[in-house]
């Protein structure tokens, strides 16, 4: 079953309206792409790639003083990975269309040259509930506006004396069809054109030019731009020829506890609350590609979660569960103790080893196998011993039975506690003829727990991740979280001393990691727990 743009896609098609698809994804380049994005990435990639027709990646550069050559190159980086290559085209080169456009416009005694003060447009401007005024400039004359302009355009005015607006209706009750600008003197270089253009257009001109210079025929957005869809059409109406692109709205993806504001995004980063763009933290892709999340989950997600025609909030665990999933099929299991405590196999020589058969399986029902060995030394986690267990307690305390992942049962004989109450070891004992695989002679162990052999292991930085934001509501500012990162200094089996840059490794009973290496040494990042919290809905 398609979703409405589907069904409007179809329907222009078999009615001949439309030859060819041709969608976009449009990015200021201004800050990273963030998961809401991926939405309408994906959304207008599949369009277009199911229909047969085109996918332009197009930027929206048409304000200098916030562009950046590093935005542009990350969301280029960004936009690949998460889907083929598309054409990568820029706004920028359309600048000379766009002021051929706005010429037409003022001869057409539809736009004019106004001097009034940003203060005095907003109050001219009206309320929701009552009528704009016009401007005194609103009826200058055609050869005064097209002289005014080109000392706009030539830079013979300052920056911000002067804009060119549309002459609509100050009377409407959609504001943005008030008299809108359309044009502003800016004398700032851009990351393109550098210095060749002092005038820049606003957004709602701009945008409707782009998408029909690109021949779009389908311009998909979010929701917020509704209201905008009369201007966009007034533009097209005004000063282009047909055929010409048509504009709908989607629901744009809202996550819970999660920030999708570039604003916002930008203000972590500026105030240092996060290590840059991509900290695993960060709702970027950049950031969840660090943190190890696959394109492939990114997509199964925005799938997953479909097309609306009004907003809502989806709980952050269907992203979990669509890359929990995924791993759970892929992952090599490997062991990895985040808080080691030593155990001391007490009836095993020192120099003792022995190997075991690692043995997992995958998701899929896959059986994998590799050697692993065992020492009278190993690590387990600081939580799998007590020295007081509470009833039900399924793992080590005093007499206690646990067996060792795929190696034998061991039998608690007891503990060296410090003088600040501290376990600083435990002590057990093999149980004889319990080797994982064999007979084990009727005995049963309370639990299993994982290992590391402290005589063969590598030590790891690993990071743990909640949250950046707390529950509840007011500025995001205020519900920061303190604790959104953990920071562990950790014991892995010798297998992770190979371990694969942006691989995820599944850590048995803990989680899936993925190996980061920035700042110069590597570290694992914990990409999402074993443990499921989606229990479906919205």
């Amino acid at each position: 079953m398609g979703n409405f743009l589907e069904d409007i896609i179809e329907k222009d098609l078999a009615d001949g309206k439309v030859k060819r698809v041709i969608t976009r994804f449009p990015p200021e380049p201004n800050g990273y792409l963030h998961i809401g994005h991926a939405k309408s990435i994906c959304l207008n990639y599949g369009l277009a790639k199911k229909y047969g027709g085109d996918f332009n990646m197009r930027f929206d550069d048409t304000n200098p003083v916030k562009e950046d050559d590093e935005f542009v190159n990350s969301i280029i980086a960004d936009v690949r990975w998460l889907v083929d290559a598309p054409r990568v085209l820029y706004a920028s080169d359309y600048f000379g269309t766009m002021y051929e456009c706005a010429l037409i416009l003022i001869n057409k005694g539809l736009a004019y040259v106004d001097d009034v003060t940003p203060e005095q447009m907003k109050s001219l401007r009206g309320t929701l509930t009552q009528k704009g005024t016009q401007s005194p400039n609103r009826d200058r004359p055609v050869e005064e506006n097209l002289r005014l302009f080109d000392d706009m355009k030539n830079g013979k005015v300052d920056t911000g004396s002067l804009v060119l607006r549309a002459k609509i209706d100050m009377g409407s009750p959609n504001m943005n069809m008030r008299d809108p600008i359309l044009y502003r003197v800016l004398k700032a270089t851009h990351h393109r054109q550098k210095d060749k253009w002092c005038i820049y257009p606003m957004y709602d001109f701009a945008h409707p030019l782009e998408d029909a210079v690109e021949g779009v025929t389908h311009s998909v957005c979010t929701l917020e731009f509704e209201d905008h869809r009369p201007l966009y059409d007034w533009v097209l109406d005004n000063c282009w020829r047909t055929p010409r692109p048509y504009q709908y709205e989607f629901a744009r993806l809202n996550i819970a506890r999660t920030i999708m504001s570039k604003r916002y995004l930008k203000k972590l980063v500026d105030e240092k609350a996060v290590d840059g763009w991509d900290d695993p933290r960060m709702p970027t892709l950049a950031g969840f590609r660090r943190r190890g999340y696959t394109a492939s989950a990114i997509r199964e997600f925005c799938a997953a979660i479909g097309v609306a025609k009004s907003n809502g909030e989806v709980e952050a665990g269907r992203l979990e569960a669509c890359a929990r999933d995924e791993f759970n099929l892929t992952s090599e299991r490997v062991m990895a103790v985040l808080e080691p405590l030593e155990l001391v196999i007490t009836n095993r020589p020192d120099g003792y080893r022995e190997e075991l058969n690692f043995e997992y399986a995958l998701g899929g029902g896959e059986t994998r196998t590799r050697k692993i060995d065992i020492s009278n030394r190993l690590y387990i986690e600081k939580s799998d011993f007590e020295l007081t267990p509470p009833p039900k307690y399924k793992r080590l305390c005093e007499g206690a039975l646990v067996r060792l992942k795929c190696g034998y049962i061991v039998k608690c004989t007891g503990s060296e506690v410090g003088k600040d109450g501290e376990v600083k070891r435990v002590f057990a004992e093999i149980v004889e003829g319990t080797k994982s695989g064999e007979d084990n002679s009727g005995v049963k162990a309370r639990g299993v727990i994982h290992w590391v052999n402290a005589e063969n292991c590598v030590d790891i930085t690993a990071h743990l991740y909640d949250y950046l934001l707390l529950d509840g509501d007011g500025d995001f500012s205020e519900r920061l979280n303190p604790d959104s990162q953990k920071t562990l200094f950790a014991k892995a089996e010798k297998y992770l001393e190979s371990a694969v840059l942006g691989k995820v490794y599944q850590f048995l009973r803990l989680g899936y990691f993925c190996v980061d290496c920035k700042n110069g040494f590597p570290h694992f990042n914990c990409t999402v727990g074993l443990k499921d919290s989606y229990k479906g809905g919205a």
